[in-house]
């Protein structure tokens, strides 16, 4: 559905993205990361026909964005960050503005019900005839799903969808998102790497106008791990534990993390990759008799990934 081949484009001297290729296919959803500057505004403003660029192709469902810039922009569904709405409007008036602007459906008959079922489908059924000034910021985010998917695009490309939402609202519009996903290309641009993590089955990492990563969330988890660790429970005192744990073959670090249990005391302890950091444990630990009581997995985080990644370049 989105095909980018060498994509280059350059503002004076400046590159802000130098040869960037990828592929989304139908039913992906795939999230784009890269700190600030990196070229995610760029790549999108580009994707969706706001912004020209130097070098390469961008093809959406088949149409070439610079050969055929109008077929091309019809295949696209946009949310940007800071959507704009004529607050004046009822919610259902604005949508049908949209139509004339997009010259979808020109019948009324069935301009209402595609309307009616993109307004069922974002659950705006009961808000179309309020005006958006009145709603809350997550019927208004809504709206900005609702007016992305007039005109049935095949791609939906959304920035920063769940900025400034309050919890339960951002596992409402995750929901829709998903629900989106099932049938149609997604590219989300998030700098809550939690909420790639959740709903994208690939990630696209972006440092100074090149593509450095794409892969799933768990590739690359195995990509950047550096060590293996645990968190542990352990009956015993602090001291002797710690010793025990740092005194082990092939441990890296024991880090006290507190105390959850009386007479217990809870560890992070790492070890050198390819080691299995339970089995050093339990060696190290049993035989100064300090029992294990719990144990569980400390893999890294999208944000320890993400950084690591930016950051080989950087010095991070």
């Amino acid at each position: 559905m989105i095909k980018v081949q060498g994509l280059t484009k350059r503002y004076g001297d400046k590159t802000a993205l130098l040869d960037v290729s990828f592929q989304i296919g139908p039913g992906e959803i795939v999230g784009l990361l890269g700190l600030n500057g990196a070229g995610k505004s760029t790549t999108m403003n580009i994707l969706t026909g706001y912004l020209g660029f130097d070098k390469g192709s961008v093809v959406i469902n088949g149409q070439d964005i610079q050969k055929k810039p109008l077929k091309a922009k019809a295949q696209i569904g946009y949310l940007p960050e800071q959507p704009a709405f004529y607050a004046g409007m009822q919610v259902r008036e604005y949508l049908d503005f949209i139509c004339d602007l997009k010259r979808i459906k020109p019948d009324k008959k069935a301009r209402k019900d595609h309307l009616l079922r993109i307004c069922k489908e974002v659950g705006l059924l009961e808000m179309q005839h309020r005006l958006i000034r009145n709603l809350s910021k997550g019927y208004r985010q809504r709206v900005s799903f609702a007016q992305a998917l007039i005109g049935d695009p095949k791609v939906i490309i959304l920035d920063e969808p769940t900025v400034g939402l309050d919890p339960s609202q951002v596992q409402e519009i995750r929901a829709l998102i998903k629900r989106f996903g099932r049938d149609r290309t997604v590219l989300i641009s998030s700098h809550i790497l939690s909420e790639i993590k959740e709903m994208c089955s690939r990630v696209l990492v972006l440092r100074n106008g090149r593509l450095i990563c794409d892969d799933t969330p768990e590739n690359l988890a195995a990509r950047t791990r550096q060590t293996q660790a645990v968190r542990l429970r352990v009956k015993g005192e602090e001291e002797a534990v710690l010793t025990a744990l740092r005194n082990a073959r092939g441990a890296q670090s024991a880090r006290y993390l507190g105390v959850s249990e009386e007479g217990t005391v809870d560890v992070l302890f790492t070890v050198l990759q390819e080691q299995d950091a339970r089995l050093i444990a339990f060696l190290a630990l049993s035989k100064p008799g300090l029992p294990i009581l719990h144990i569980d997995g400390a893999e890294a985080t999208l944000e320890d990934i993400f950084l690591r990644l930016v950051g080989q370049e950087e010095g991070v």
